[in-house]
């Protein structure tokens, strides 16, 4: 197969599988409080729908991220396709709560092999001065699914219940595994290939990442603290151990000495940390406070990631072009703005200064995505690239689980276990208006740090 058939094919498989695993993301949100309905379970809950499959994903990403360079990015991503849509279809015929989150934990494990290794064979096969381009459609790809999650989401749970999210996965997943083996059947990258896989360091990270994640979720209490200690006690032993070690599932010192590559992944950090439970958020205050039903509040959800998606190619081309530091600073910055506009919601805010928010977000999310991931890639040596992914995907992932995971301890704190009804609207709206604002502020913070990460070019 010629290197411009290999580009495209890879691109179609990036972009289709990107819109799936956003889809469903961004349509469970909207899909939440049907599944409340019906599981009657309390805010709490809830929230573990959500968390408990990015607590998965974020905890084994890496080790992924690792071993798909040594066996091969595309078997990695094949394999992970199929468990994640597998799963996904059993989502579907969940009968309590708790089977839900078990199913939604094995689903997270099929989504880190994906996210592990997309980014990796982009950067692969497309060269400096085009990746970002690439990157750009790719990230637009996620936006469009973002954007159809909310809207055509709200559609599924309002006509055929909140199943129909889940079951929709998988002929899509079938059709992508499908252009995989068709489209790249002679093709694989594994550029550290004949190196051993560090299990010894991928267990305590994986042990270390989720006791840091799970107890921040539950900070609220003994076990949560307990947890945290805990944590950082294997996390200090997982760094020192891999120093060590010939084949790390990460070098330590890329960390130290790539300047451009570190602050890269704190900006990503902040970022997702700072909006992910935006959305979360915003589907409870539509559909509670402001009374839309769930396919209304999916129409109005829909408006940032549509700004996302029609400005996220734009951006990964001019990131091509200008340092991306100065292109994914503009972006925190908007990001911020529209953080700020919206912890200011009540009872009584016109829809049209909800719009105008979402739009600000929009834009930021737009102009930092992209550019923040090119910067990244492009940072590392080629034998890197699957780590380098990965890392892309635990920053994004590590900080969209602490976003819900702040937004369940205030619950927890606030609301306790009671089910989310009239009374409790007035502390909700309190309670969105000072995480909001906090965010905001943590994300202006990020501007400095994605400024300080140094040039590429």
């Amino acid at each position: 197969m010629e290197k411009n058939e290999i580009k495209n094919a890879v691109l179609l498989v990036s972009v289709i599988t990107s819109f799936l695993t956003a889809f469903l993301g961004s349509s469970v949100n909207v899909a939440l409080p049907s599944i409340q309905k019906d599981f009657h379970i309390d805010a709490v809950s809830l929230a573990w729908i959500s968390s408990s499959y990015l607590l998965a994903t974020a905890s084994i990403l890496l080790p992924f991220g690792r071993l798909s360079d040594i066996i091969g990015r595309k078997k990695t991503f094949l394999w992970g396709l199929v468990f994640f849509t597998f799963f996904s279809f059993l989502c579907a015929f969940s009968p309590n709560i708790y089977i839900l989150i078990l199913l939604r934990i094995f689903q997270g494990v099929g989504a880190a092999m994906i996210f592990s290794t997309s980014t990796a064979i982009i950067t692969s096969v497309f060269q400096p001065g085009e990746r970002g381009k690439a990157m750009g459609y790719s990230v637009s790809a996620v936006y469009f699914g973002l954007t159809f999650g909310p809207a055509f989401g709200g559609i599924l749970t309002y006509h055929f219940g909140w199943h129909s999210i889940f079951v929709l996965n998988l002929p899509i997943g079938i059709f992508i595994a499908y252009l995989v083996q068709i489209k790249l059947k002679d093709t694989e990258w594994a550029d550290s290939k004949g190196e051993k896989f560090d299990w010894t360091g991928s267990l305590l990270y994986i042990l270390g990442l989720s006791s840091l994640m799970l107890g921040f979720t539950r900070i609220q209490s003994h076990f949560g603290k307990i947890s945290l200690v805990v944590s950082i006690v294997i996390l200090v032993v997982f760094l020192v151990f891999e120093n060590k070690t010939k084949y790390p599932i990460i070098p330590v010192n890329i960390f130290l000495k790539n300047i451009t590559f570190t602050f890269s992944n704190i900006s990503a950090l902040i970022n997702y940390s700072a909006t992910f439970a935006v959305g979360f958020l915003l589907s409870l205050y539509l559909q509670y406070i402001k009374g839309f039903t769930p396919q209304t509040a999916g129409f109005i959800l829909a408006i940032q990631p549509v700004t996302q998606a029609i400005f996220s190619s734009f951006a990964g081309r001019l990131s091509d072009k200008i340092e991306p530091r100065y292109v994914a600073s503009f972006g925190m910055f908007l990001t911020a703005v529209g953080l700020f506009l919206l912890s200011f919601i009540n009872f009584h805010t016109p829809l049209q200064y909800v719009i105008i928010a979402q739009i600000s977000l929009g834009l930021g999310f737009a102009f930092f995505s992209s550019p923040n991931t090119n910067a990244i890639m492009s940072s590392v040596e080629k034998r890197h690239y699957g780590v380098a992914s990965a890392a892309v995907g635990t920053m994004r992932l590590v900080g969209q689980t602490l976003s819900i995971g702040i937004v369940t301890m205030f619950f927890a704190i606030h609301l306790g276990g009671t089910k989310f009804a009239a009374h409790l609207f007035p502390k909700f709206i309190s309670l969105a208006n000072s995480i909001l604002l906090g965010f905001s502020i943590f994300c202006a913070i990020g501007i400095i740090a994605s400024l300080a990460r140094g040039n590429i070019k």
